[in-house]
């Protein structure tokens, strides 16, 4: 009879490609892992992986036993966690992902709070960007992630707790940098420098202003926070989400702010999850918190 250390060891040849990588993941040796998966593929009749010296293929039943194979996982993982916060409150382990342009500025928001109000929740918390997130999420390798959207989530679902719109970063001695509002019709886009691809604020940036780039500098920066730096060294301009403003100004006096005149809101940020998720009470609490902060923030920075 198959098991689910069986499948949990195929699962992991099917993300490395490669059985001792697979061993090393899954914390026994080459040959245990070898030997169970010979065993799992001799009793239900199907081989899962090709293997040879030099690389693993999933063949195409091999595919669809490792589909079947993850969502029994997803499954046994939701199980595991149905009993943890039947009283409404989270505690114990809580796996989030959250992307880059993100991460540094919404955390040191919400992460007093979360302490404050949930002392038994244990965070995991892995930044990176968000086509790895929502694969890693449909995967069930995370419980929830915090994204910008509009993004493909492939069957996911998505809970909005803040809208925001884009600001221009220009140096202080640019004969734009005095101005509170600037359309994208303002901008010359040969000095517009974006996040390297693969970074959701990218698309967002490009589709809120509806141009393509084409800055005359090879810029392939990874954060904001070297973006940020080009420009203070007047190698051009860039745009920024509202969250991220106070944190990068603060660190950089010379730099002024433009409110991006064009229709908005230009981003939604949302927690997804996968929709047999167990844990839907921890994404509303979350989601209050992560919109009390919010507000909390904002509202003392126009006050100030």
């Amino acid at each position: 009879m198959m098991t689910l250390k069986q499948l949990h060891y195929a699962l992991a040849v099917e993300q490395t490609l490669h059985f001792k990588k697979a061993a090393e993941a899954c914390f026994v040796s080459p040959s245990t892992l070898s030997n169970a998966l010979t065993e799992l593929e001799q009793q239900i009749g199907i081989q899962i992986f090709e293997r040879n010296n030099k690389k693993v293929i999933v063949t195409a039943l091999g595919k669809a036993v490792l589909e079947k194979a993850l969502a029994i996982k997803i499954s046994t993982d939701d199980i595991q966690k149905l009993g943890k916060n039947q009283d409404g409150t989270l505690r114990g382990p809580l796996k989030v992902g959250v992307i880059p342009t993100i991460g540094p500025y919404l955390l040191p928001m919400v992460l007093p709070a979360i302490n404050r109000e949930y002392p038994q929740l244990q965070l995991d918390i892995v930044e990176d960007q968000s086509d790895v997130l929502v694969e890693e999420v449909r995967r069930g390798d995370l419980d929830l992630a915090v994204l910008a959207l509009p993004f493909p989530l492939n069957g996911l679902l998505s809970f909005s707790f803040w809208q925001e719109d884009f600001f221009w970063l220009n140096h202080v001695d640019s004969n734009m940098a005095q101005l509170a509002e600037i359309s994208a019709s303002d901008v010359e886009p040969a000095s517009v420098m974006l996040l390297e691809d693969g970074h959701c604020l990218k698309d967002h940036a490009l589709l809120a202003c509806q141009l393509s780039t084409g800055s005359h500098h090879s810029i392939r920066a990874s954060s904001l926070n070297t973006l940020v730096q080009l420009v203070s060294g007047k190698m051009g301009t860039t745009l920024v989400p509202q969250m991220a403003l106070n944190q990068l100004l603060t660190a950089n006096p010379l730099l002024r702010k433009s409110h991006l005149n064009e229709p908005g809101p230009h981003r939604d940020i949302a927690i997804i999850m996968r929709p047999a998720y167990t844990g839907l009470k921890n994404v509303e609490q979350l989601k209050r918190l992560f919109e009390q902060q919010l507000r909390q923030h904002f509202s003392a920075e126009d006050a100030n």
